[in-house]
């Protein structure tokens, strides 16, 4: 009989990631809740910020953002509800739909934002150095790629179909 081994470093790595992660989010969640938004509404309206023309079609933000078509389709409606983004068809594909930031959306994020990059250098850029940084980024790069290979679906140069 294998004899488990309950210290082995593998768990450990897992745990300080859980920890980070846990930690990071109970931190920042109250400049979204401020705002009025949650985490996957700040994830969706960043995303869509920083893509071109600041849309991306819904198949391929369900993609970037893990959630699934129908999980999306309900965080859009939410954030189209508060006029945060807007829908556009698609003019080539009827079955094709678009996610857009607004005005009203572009504003939001501009109100958190100053806030949020503040928390993220207190508790994680500014505690490493430009090496440890840089490093530690292209660690996570890597990972992310394995781990959700579409996170970045519909960007430019992206292999991902942003399609199940």
């Amino acid at each position: 009989m294998d004899v488990i081994p309950f210290d082995d470093p593998r768990l450990t790595a897992m745990g300080l990631l859980s920890e980070v992660h846990a930690g990071l989010e109970a931190r920042m969640n109250p400049v979204f809740t401020e705002a009025g938004l949650s985490m996957i509404d700040f994830e969706t309206l960043i995303r869509l910020a920083r893509s071109p023309q600041r849309s991306l079609r819904m198949s391929d933000l369900a993609a970037q953002t893990g959630l699934s078509t129908s999980g999306m389709t309900r965080v859009v409606d939410r954030l189209e509800r508060c006029r945060l983004i807007r829908r556009e068809p698609c003019v080539t594909d009827r079955r094709t739909s678009y996610a857009r930031l607004t005005e009203a959306g572009a504003a939001k994020l501009e109100t958190v934002l100053p806030r949020h990059l503040a928390d993220i250098d207190a508790l994680f850029t500014a505690l490493l150095g430009d090496e440890e940084r840089e490093a530690f980024m292209a660690t996570l790069r890597k990972i992310r790629d394995v781990v959700r290979p579409c996170a970045t679906a519909g960007a430019v140069g992206s292999g991902c179909t942003g399609r199940a």
